[in-house]
């Protein structure tokens, strides 16, 4: 009896594309999970990355105090580079989706304390204009106060890049930010902590990757609204598998050279738009965007296991470091900050990237 075989080419690429990253990382997932039952790596440790970690009752002072233990480091970083500071704006009228004006005023008293004042506030924002949400969320004025300028990612041009799609299993072009894929620029992500309804947890990384694609229906003035498209569902991928694998496609390329969360107010349930908020009162920031987006998971009491793109960039080993055993945490003990949020109510569907596809 001949064994079962795909029905189609199509099917076979698929199954052997998605099979491979699943057990890819479920070979490994032990392990991961394993680390981050552990401490992190004490000062003078083992440790291979450093995340700072700040909790109180000032955003603002949050952000700015996280920022201090790598002065030096950011300093060195940015050089005479331009600095974009990228908040997440997927909504423009919704501030518990977006980044608080105090933990941007935060990261410019920051930067200004080191003598970096050539700033650049910029988004492209997914539901409506990008203009008009900073004016909603008053950046406006923290900009003006800091002497930064604004920007609409969507006029600043673009390169082509490709997602994969997993209804098609073929490549799809879409336009990202030729900002955000400039090696010349210094991209801060000013994230915050938010679950997600298609993955999971949306943090630092996210929130430049996607950031990263042209919303020119958004745009204001000629060639906006009328006739313009949004690219920014391409990178979704066509579902739960899709967007995990095209968040680790685009990562090395579309990742933010210091990662600052706030977790002052983060969001639980159906995020990232229409969840609930959480007191938690922390931030987190470093140099290596992994490393943050890991302890983030794990001051909201997420598994690195459940978040797929995560794992697949932890797997590939050269993006930084996600075990807990090898970061030094600078500041208080991560173990008392954990705030377990809830998760979408779509979380079982969001799991199926970590099992392979039945062939047909």
């Amino acid at each position: 009896m001949k064994p079962s075989r795909p029905t189609s080419r199509r099917e076979f690429l698929r199954t052997s594309l998605f099979a491979s990253a699943a057990a890819l990382a479920a070979s490994r997932l032990p392990s991961l999970l394993a680390a981050g039952a552990t401490q992190a790596a004490p000062a003078g440790g083992t440790a291979t990355s450093r995340v700072a970690l700040t909790a109180g009752n000032d955003r603002a002072d949050l952000a700015f105090k996280a920022l201090e233990p790598f002065k030096k480091g950011i300093a060195a970083a940015i050089g005479d580079k331009r600095v974009i500071l990228k908040p997440n704006n997927v909504s423009i009228s919704r501030p518990l989706a977006a980044s608080h004006p105090d933990n941007l005023e935060g990261i410019l008293e920051f930067l200004k304390s080191i003598g970096k004042t050539d700033v650049v506030i910029a988004e492209s924002a997914a539901g409506g204009s990008t203009l008009e949400g900073f004016a909603n969320f008053g950046y406006d004025k923290v900009a003006g106060k800091y002497g930064a300028k604004l920007m609409d990612l969507d006029t600043e041009g673009f390169e082509t890049m490709f997602c994969f799609d997993e209804r098609d299993c073929r490549p799809h072009p879409c336009r990202m930010s030729k900002v955000l894929l400039d090696p010349s620029q210094f991209i801060i992500s000013a994230a915050k902590f938010k679950t997600h309804d298609r993955v999971v947890a949306t943090l630092s990384l996210k929130n430049i990757v996607v950031g990263a694609a042209i919303n020119s229906r958004s745009v204001d003035g000629p060639g906006g609204r009328r006739g313009g498209r949004s690219d920014k569902p391409i990178t979704h991928g066509g579902g739960f598998r899709g967007i995990n694998y095209n968040l680790f496609l685009l990562a090395p390329r579309l990742h933010p050279h210091l990662a600052v969360i706030d977790g002052y107010e983060g969001m639980e349930g159906e995020g990232p738009v229409g969840g609930t908020p959480v007191d938690h009162r922390v931030c987190v920031a470093s140099l290596d965007w992994l490393a943050a987006d890991r302890v983030a998971a794990e001051l909201m009491g997420i598994d690195l296991g459940k978040i797929g793109y995560l794992t697949y960039c932890a797997e590939a080993g050269n993006m930084g470091e996600a075990d807990l055993g090898k970061i030094e945490i600078v500041g208080p003990a991560i173990k008392d900050h954990v705030k377990p949020y809830k998760l979408a109510a779509s979380l079982d569907k969001q799991l199926i990237w970590q099992q392979p596809l039945r062939q047909g």
